[in-house]
Formats: structure tokens, C-alpha cells, sequence
């Protein structure tokens, strides 16, 4: 048991993960932190495209960077990359998901995985809401705003 949090076996998180920054390695280090194994579903970029998104790295790209991100900051980690086509992917709802880890404008995901999980008569999932991570200016790091460059993945102003 680590800060008094739950174990457990299996959770879950997703992203696009184009320009991984601060936000993204506080999600997963919240998902190693409280569980042996991380199922991290990884948005294809057709989905990409489908929500609006244009990713600058393409999905092969992405999957790439985001493992070497984990080999370097969570040595030693179990976890799967799985393609997202849509928001849930199967592996999200398979039984032996214990939890969901979501950032605060994703929230309203765990109530939607929940209620598509009783209808498969699966059990429910915990809903974990990471806060958002915070640039220098106080505002929230987004990959827009990198883009952007008003800020750098740390959070830096830029301008």
C-alpha cells in the first residue's frame, strides 16, 4: 500500500499522447503508483481525426515515444499499449479492470464506461480524476498550448 491508496491488479487510462508533457507522465505515474499493471489505451488517429484532433506524430510515432517515455521515467512497469478506436477500447471492458485513470476534463468518461459496463454485466470500475497539471501561468498544460509555443512540456511561458 503506498500513500493509503488501493492496490490494484489492473487500471486503466487513455490519450493521444502526440506531445507527451508534464499532464500526460502525472496520469500514468498516478496509474503505476497504484496499480501492478497498466492498460494504457493509446488513440488511433482515425479516432484522432474523429474528435477534432490533429495529431502531428502519427499513431506508430506515438506508440513509440510513449514506450520510451515509460522505459525512461517507470523502469521496471507492466503495461499494455492497446490501439483506441473508440473511447473504451476491449481491454477497458474486460472484468478485470479494477479502475479508470481520467484528467478533470475527461471526468465525465468513468460515468460512461460505468454505465456501458453494467450493461455487459460487468463489475464497476473506480473512477480515479487526476487534477490537471498547471503551467507557470496557472492555466492547465495542453498539447495545444505546446503547439502553440506558449509554453514547453514542462509549463514554461515561452512568450
Amino acid at each position: 500500500m503506498q500513500d493509503g491508496m488501493t492496490r490494484f491488479k489492473l487500471v486503466a487510462l487513455g490519450g493521444t499522447f502526440d506531445i507527451i508533457h508534464r499532464g500526460h507522465i502525472e496520469l500514468l505515474r498516478n496509474g503505476f503508483s497504484i496499480s501492478s499493471k497498466v492498460i494504457i489505451g493509446l488513440t488511433s488517429d482515425e479516432l484522432a481525426r474523429k474528435k477534432g484532433k490533429i495529431p502531428i506524430n502519427d499513431y506508430p510515432r506515438r506508440y513509440k515515444t510513449l514506450e520510451d517515455v515509460i522505459k525512461k521515467n517507470f523502469p521496471n512497469s507492466k503495461y499494455v499499449i492497446s490501439k483506441l478506436d473508440n473511447d473504451f477500447g476491449p481491454a477497458v471492458l474486460e472484468q478485470e479492470v479494477e479502475a479508470l485513470i481520467v484528467s478533470e476534463e475527461t471526468s465525465s468518461k468513468g460515468k460512461d464506461l460505468n454505465k456501458l459496463r453494467t450493461e455487459r454485466n460487468s463489475p464497476p470500475v473506480v473512477v480515479i480524476v487526476v487534477p490537471m497539471a498547471l503551467a507557470k501561468d496557472g492555466t492547465r498544460i495542453s498539447t495545444t498550448r505546446i503547439k502553440n509555443s506558449e509554453i514547453d512540456a514542462d509549463g514554461n511561458i515561452l512568450s
